[in-house]
């Protein structure tokens, strides 16, 4: 089975979805926890994706120089 391929814009606008969820009070317990631990997934995605980004980054200016 194909990986599906992490988009950084979806994986914050899931964040935000989740975050929203979160300050609404309204998630019982159980779905809180769930949705704590797919928060965090997604921001280690997301650090992983800008530490990626910036070393690309980092290495196209120093080809320039």
């Amino acid at each position: 089975m194909a990986k599906k391929e992490f988009s950084f814009n979806q994986a914050v606008n899931e964040i935000e979805k989740i975050l929203s969820n979160i300050e609404s009070g309204e998630l019982d317990v159980d779905k809180l926890s769930v949705e704590v631990k797919r928060a965090a997934e997604l921001i280690r995605q997301c650090q992983k994706k800008l530490r990626s980004t910036e070393d690309e980054i980092n290495s196209i200016f120093r080809d320039l120089v």
